[in-house]
């Protein structure tokens, strides 16, 4: 007998059937109908590649992976299973590199795993700059040569990974070809991505944010359009996007130094802020945590070396009486060794309990750094399938999600 097939039957009802016999006088005897949501379950267990492939297949199935209630769907079951990504500019055919590999939950020690899913490569023109990732998607700025101008101009690219496909957004409404800052933020109860932008201007008390622009991604026709701001403060490249709320480190008004955090509001689009009451350390790092916004830090440099002691977790209490509590986490003796002479930078935590760090300048082998907060222990986890690469540097993303939302 022949081994059990697929395949779409004319009303559009996705069946299973087994091989023809001679008892059969009519080609869909026996079949098994499978239900629409256990189609988009089983459809949910390939990888992004092999979803892209079922989308050619025929009409039926690929109009199930465009449905907005697959999309939800495959989303939520990625956010499940995190993974680590990382992204290198590869100069030698300029292209930039998307790579991930599983992300590892209180790992013991000399564990590994292994970086083999490739999943796309996106062309870089002149620059490459802040690179940026919310639930799936990147935004970056990146100087393009358009038609009918002679020098390039920076203009902000909107990638997925997980498709393949990437889009370059309209010129933000500014005669500033610098200065310009990106944030990429996702609304769950909307189900909306929108990119809030901001130039910089000199005033007579320093630098500060204007021009703040908001475009929403899945309009018909894509445009800037201007939101008020009434905080005067200055924006930094320290952001995350949290249950709809988009965060980023701020100066105020006069000074250089970030000491509070500006909020962005995706649904009502109104800015509030926090005040943290001093300056933020260069290591400052903006993390989840547990759903609350949190401020990870170690030290003034940007380099986290082995000559750290502790690590120093700043949480909101209430935002609107600018409190905050905090956590020190001082380090094990087994901290120096791990680390040697290597530096090192934050690139996040996973859940409440670990802190996770990548050095600055990968050599071969491939490695994170996890401290557990909890057990206060130190553990390298080895990341393989990235030797082709020779060493060099690479950024290192937490808790990344494929998202299969075509653009």
């Amino acid at each position: 007998m022949q081994p059990p097939r697929q395949n779409v039957s004319k009303d559009g009802e996705l069946t299973i059937y087994g091989g023809v016999t001679r008892s059969m006088t009519r080609r869909h005897r026996n079949s098994l109908p499978v239900p629409d949501d256990l189609a988009m379950e089983i459809f949910t267990r390939l990888p992004s590649k092999a979803m892209a492939r079922c989308r050619c297949a025929c009409k039926l199935w690929s109009s199930v992976l465009r449905s907005q209630d697959f999309t939800e769907l495959f989303l939520t079951k990625s956010c499940a299973r995190p993974q680590l990504l990382f992204v290198r500019e590869d100069y030698s055919v300029r292209e930039i590199v998307f790579i991930t590999s599983p992300q590892p939950e209180n790992p013991e020690e000399n564990s590994y795993v292994v970086a083999t899913n490739h999943l796309a490569r996106f062309p870089r023109s002149n620059g490459f700059y802040g690179c940026t990732c919310t639930s799936g998607f990147f935004c970056y700025g990146d100087n393009r040569n358009l038609k009918g101008l002679q020098r390039p101009v920076r203009v902000p690219v909107i990638s997925n990974p997980s498709t393949g496909q990437s889009l370059t957004l309209p010129r933000w409404n500014s005669k500033k070809k610098y200065g310009v800052e990106g944030y990429l933020g996702y609304d769950p109860i909307a189900k909306e991505f929108k990119v809030l932008s901001m130039n910089k201007s000199r005033v007579s008390e320093g630098w500060i944010s204007v021009e703040h622009q908001v475009l929403t991604l899945g309009t018909k026709k894509l445009s800037w359009r201007l939101v008020e701001c009434c905080i005067p403060h200055r924006s930094s490249s320290k952001w995350i996007c949290i249950s709809g709320v988009l965060y980023y480190a701020a100066s105020a008004a006069g000074s250089s130094e970030n000491s509070m955090v500006v909020c962005f509001d995706l649904r009502s689009e109104e800015f509030s802020s926090v005040k943290f009451g001093k300056a933020m350390p260069d290591s400052t790092t903006l993390v989840n945590y547990d759903g609350k916004l949190g401020l990870l830090m170690s030290g003034d440099s940007h380099d986290v070396s082995g000559a750290r002691t502790s690590f120093e977790l700043w949480v909101v209490r209430d935002a609107v009486k600018h409190e905050w509590f905090n956590h020190i986490y001082v380090l094990p003796p087994s901290w120096e060794d791990v680390v040697a002479a290597e530096t090192m930078c934050i690139a996040g935590m996973v859940g409440v309990n670990e802190i996770v760090l990548a050095p600055w300048f990968q050599r071969l082998p491939y490695y994170v750094i996890y401290f557990n907060v909890e057990r206060k222990t130190i553990t390298k986890v080895g990341i393989q399938g990235l030797e082709a690469f020779h060493g060099g540097s690479f950024h290192t993303y937490l808790n990344y999600v494929e998202n299969v939302k075509l653009l």
